[in-house]
């Protein structure tokens, strides 16, 4: 199973959406605070008073390990190619989800706070993901036209 290069792509792509989770996704900071956006909530530390609020952000992690758990029951599913397939598409879908609303909940606190932050590494994390399982979908897609091939000329 870990011989097939999907595989590996797989394995790229849960590492990216499990780490995405332990780095912020956009920062700021003005004289008074310091704002953060991770994943699973977004943060005002203003003078040593912390403010955390979960809801609406922990939505981006919830599609980022429903994406990462997909990717390993993608790859525990090998001697079904056609379910790899459609599970990359799901799993794509949960990716851009997941994309999609780190940079729509970041660009919304840009605009509540008027203040323009700096992007960090958890935005690009469901891009390289999406890049890996598009990969992985390429190298499945290719087993299984060789396998169809290989059952014709019996």
């Amino acid at each position: 199973m870990w011989q097939r290069k999907q595989t590996v792509f797989l394995a790229i792509a849960i590492a990216c959406l499990v780490g995405m989770i332990f780095f912020p996704i956009w920062e700021a900071k003005n004289e008074s605070a310091r704002m953060t956006l991770y994943p699973l909530y977004y943060g005002v530390n203003s003078g040593g008073a912390n403010t955390v609020a979960y809801f609406p952000y922990c939505i981006i992690a919830i599609l980022g390990i429903a994406a990462a758990t997909i990717a390993s029951m993608e790859i525990g599913k090998y001697k079904n190619r056609l379910l790899q397939l459609k599970l990359g598409a799901l799993n794509s879908l949960l990716m851009a989800g997941c994309m999609g609303s780190a940079a729509y909940l970041a660009i919304k606190l840009i605009q509540a706070n008027h203040i323009s932050g700096s992007y960090g590494v958890s935005l690009f994390f469901p891009a390289v993901a999406m890049v890996c399982n598009a990969i992985a979908n390429r190298f499945i897609r290719k087993d299984e036209n060789l396998v169809k091939d290989s059952d014709r000329l019996r």
